[in-house]
């Protein structure tokens, strides 16, 4: 008798249990963040402005649900954003959803050809447009929840070398160039030009893989890809059109390839008549660690000829083949926990001495003379040590990391070196793990200390590249405690 009741009573228990079974959810939403024209558009060291939309712009979220834990990812056209602007994004975003603001990443693509949101060179941030993408970064997020479904996730990696090359050129003969104000200490040039006589080869190093995040319906059906890929961007299109560059074609393009790949009969909904269609696929395309990192091989003698926005095609069908081949072979997983840890830190910012603030002052005084636009390399540099001089003596920066099931994510607010990437990746006790840049808010560029001995472009001092010198080492280091953290 005590054992039949012991039995009924561990029926019980673990009935419920059984009954309970987990679900893994998720859920994506493309948010247009097109700006109207006239806007200010960065990228350059001169200010342009919007005449036309080449291609249009949106803020691409992805939410998954363990059922514990929710997650937001979002990815946005545009060069960078400023923390301030994401930080109040996030905070509608979880008030509408109740997603933890520290468990949502929103990050940049750094296209060249969107609404300047920080100010950068001559470039000034339009007050109208940081609210209008405030508020739309917040609603893709929200509808992305909205669109939560049950659904399976997987991740993979593939590979495409063919449009990545190392833009920091090394100069010959030990041979020192000029940096902006004229003084010659750097070892390096970016962008060096084809057949460049004071400058040899390439440093060279590159990160070709293509990490992918797969989330599908529970019949198969696609509702979202993730791709990392470590590429500056591509460029191209009339300098006054708003354009999403590569990153929009790469997701358009490999939508197509997926769609054929699944057949007509992946896409039929349910016979019933009141069967509501399911959320359109989204595909995504966040920056990697591509801080020195473009698609321009000028070892090359000239230049191949290219018509406007071609390029783009070219990189995006190169990258998107290699990301489908990867993506047939992702196998997928019916639930997995999901985990996220962010840390604000400290860092240093490189300003200007005394007299090189007077000297630049100096400089803005003679550029005056020339006009409002500042032309030469040595005055637009002059202002941004005049704005840096303002600056507070060390600034917060936001890390953060997520984990998918047995994958890794890293956030960091710069444009990181490449190299940075590929040792989060060799230390990261998650395999596989890659690194979304421009993330959670804009600290400039991110080289290693070595890069800096080296100098060049990267590491002139700017509002584009201000950090301390060890800055990097102190980011990689809070990111493999996070990962640690999240790993267990």
């Amino acid at each position: 008798m005590k054992r039949c009741l012991l039995a009924l009573l561990l029926l019980a228990f673990v009935t419920p249990a059984l009954a309970a079974e987990k679900v893994f959810r998720a859920g994506a939403f493309a948010q247009d963040i097109t700006p109207a024209l006239g806007v200010s558009l960065n990228g350059g060291m001169r200010d342009r402005k919007a005449a036309a939309v080449y291609d249009p712009l949106h803020a691409r979220a992805i939410v998954m649900d363990d059922g514990t834990t929710k997650l937001a990812i979002v990815v946005c056209d545009s060069c960078m954003l400023p923390r301030d602007v994401l930080d109040a994004a996030k905070k509608l975003a979880s008030e509408k959803t109740g997603i933890p603001t520290a468990n949502m990443c929103i990050s940049a693509t750094h296209t060249h050809s969107a609404p300047t949101s920080t100010g950068v060179f001559q470039s000034d941030p339009d007050e109208d447009y940081r609210k209008l993408v405030t508020q739309r970064i917040a609603l893709a997020i929200e509808k992305a929840h909205a669109n939560l479904e049950p659904a399976k996730v997987g991740w993979g990696v593939g590979s495409d070398p063919r449009p990545v090359f190392n833009r920091r050129g090394l100069a010959k003969d030990g041979t020192l160039l000029p940096d902006p104000f004229g003084v010659a200490l750097d070892k390096v040039k970016m962008n060096p030009g084809y057949g460049n006589p004071s400058v040899g080869k390439s440093i060279g190093i590159i990160d070709p893989e293509i990490s992918l995040l797969s989330l599908v319906a529970i019949d198969g059906r696609p509702i979202a890809l993730l791709a990392n890929y470590s590429l500056h961007y591509v460029g191209g299109q009339p300098g006054d059109q708003v354009s999403a560059d590569y990153f929009a074609q790469f997701a358009k393009r490999v939508g197509e390839l997926i769609e054929e790949g699944q057949g007509k009969e992946s896409n039929q909904t349910s016979e019933i008549s009141n069967q509501k269609s399911p959320p359109p696929f989204l595909a995504i395309m966040s920056n990697g660690t591509s801080a020195d990192i473009n698609n321009v091989d000028y070892s090359m003698r000239v230049r191949p000829s290219r018509k406007p926005g071609e390029q783009i095609v070219i990189v995006a069908e190169s990258v998107a083949q290699a990301a489908y081949q990867a993506y047939t072979k992702i196998e997928h997983h019916d639930w997995v926990s999901l985990a996220a840890a962010e840390k604000e830190i400290e860092l240093g910012v490189r300003k200007p001495s005394e007299e090189e603030l007077a000297q630049a002052k100096q400089w803005l005084e003679e550029a005056k003379a020339k006009g409002p636009v500042l032309q030469s390399l040595t005055h637009i540099y002059a202002r941004e040590s005049v704005l840096l001089a303002e600056y507070p003596d060390t600034v917060k920066a936001k890390i953060q990391a997520m984990r998918i099931g047995e994958l890794g994510v890293c956030a960091i607010p710069c444009e990181v070196f490449v190299e940075i990437g590929l040792s989060l990746k060799e230390k990261s006790p998650l395999k596989p793990t890659f690194t979304i840049s421009l993330a959670n808010g804009y600290n400039g560029y991110l080289p290693t200390p070595r890069q800096h001995e080296l100098g060049g472009y990267e590491t002139w001092r700017a509002r584009s590249s201000y950090l301390e010198v060890k800055a990097s080492e102190k980011v990689e280091a809070t990111l493999m405690e996070l990962l640690k953290r999240v790993a267990k």
